[in-house]
């Protein structure tokens, strides 16, 4: 059986990498996260590899220029990208493969997966639950924060546009309907 894409968005502090990382301890033999690059710095507490690959510029123009990323986009002032071929042999192995992508990047791997891939959207409580989220993870500048905080309308209205959207009032319900609908999409 081929294996398929889960496409899951949030704004930032919404809460999808924890999730993400809650469904993967589930089933690691099913589940597999796709590892983006960036060009972002490195968080206190992320690992080169497993966060995220941590690119200069110059190194993720490279890869663009050897069509290396399935999609990429700017984000923030940073770009990421996700790997082609890691996505491709992941589907033929028959692994649900999770993606943490912006939903510009979600609809857009979607439409070159359709059939193939499933959108979920992760809401968040309140626009004061993100800005709290945010601040709590210490990691960003108030600058920072504002600039995402920003990108929240945008999101919001692309949000429509997804398969599923769930609200993230409670973690454990929110990982618990997140794996509902992946199960009912056939993973």
């Amino acid at each position: 059986m081929d294996g398929f894409l889960i496409l899951i968005s949030s704004p930032s502090g919404g809460g999808k990498t924890t999730i993400i990382h809650k469904i993967l301890e589930t089933d690691p033999e099913k589940f597999i996260y796709s590892v983006s690059a960036t060009t972002r710095k490195l968080r206190p507490g992320e690992i080169h590899g497993k966060d995220y690959f941590f690119l200069t510029e110059k190194q993720f123009f490279e890869k663009v220029e050897k069509k290396y990323f399935l999609e990429w986009e700017e984000v923030h002032g940073y770009y990421y990208g996700t790997d082609s071929d890691f996505i491709k042999k992941n589907i033929i192995d028959g692994k649900c493969v999770l993606l943490d992508l912006d939903v510009n990047g979600s609809l857009r791997v979607a439409q070159n997966y359709e059939g193939s891939a499933i959108t979920i959207f992760i809401a968040p409580p309140s626009v004061d639950e993100l800005v709290k989220r945010l601040k709590k993870r210490n990691t960003d500048s108030e600058q920072e924060i504002n600039k995402r905080l920003k990108r929240i309308p945008l999101e919001m209205k692309k949000s429509k546009q997804f398969d599923f959207v769930v609200a993230n009032n409670k973690l454990s319900e929110t990982v618990n309907n997140v794996i509902k609908i992946i199960e009912k999409a056939g993973g």
